[in-house]
């Protein structure tokens, strides 16, 4: 991943007032991307979301996303290929939120193991994705590549 990107990123985030980094990661398999369902007694509960979370203290975006991806999957991250756009939101402790998101490579798709969801599916581009208007602005930016 492009250094010069990652910062440029970071440093527009700063300047935005944004008190919260997120990473997203579209993990793809057989024409088909990964989404996690919420669980419900959390923020946004029961929505589908792309393997995502917050960007540590002292940690770069890649290297968040990495974790992030292994935190919530069990899943390891072999590359990161594209940059696919953000989104802000509000989170649920009221901070203002950016969250990048990335195409990435992973060494193999199964076995999922979650440890912060209550479901995942692998779902067809081809098919309307159940996710909030931003994730899918952000899996049509994938589709186009």
């Amino acid at each position: 991943m492009d250094i010069a990107l990652i910062e440029q990123l970071t440093t527009g985030a700063t300047n935005d007032g944004v008190q919260q980094v997120v990473v997203g990661a579209v993990v793809q398999h057989d024409g088909k991307v990964l989404l996690l369902q919420r669980p419900e007694h959390d923020f946004m509960g029961g929505i589908w979301e792309l393997p995502s979370g917050k960007v540590e203290p002292g940690e770069s975006l890649d290297q968040a996303l990495i974790r992030e991806v292994k935190e919530e999957t069990g899943l390891s991250v072999t590359a990161l290929r594209t940059y696919l756009g953000s989104f802000d939101y509000q989170s649920g402790s009221g901070k203002k939120s950016r969250q990048f998101n990335f195409a990435v490579n992973v060494d193999s798709s199964e076995p999922v193991k979650l440890q912060e969801h209550d479901a995942y599916t692998w779902t067809s581009l081809t098919e309307e994705a159940p996710v909030t208007d931003a994730v899918r602005d952000v899996l049509a930016a994938y589709q186009q590549l």
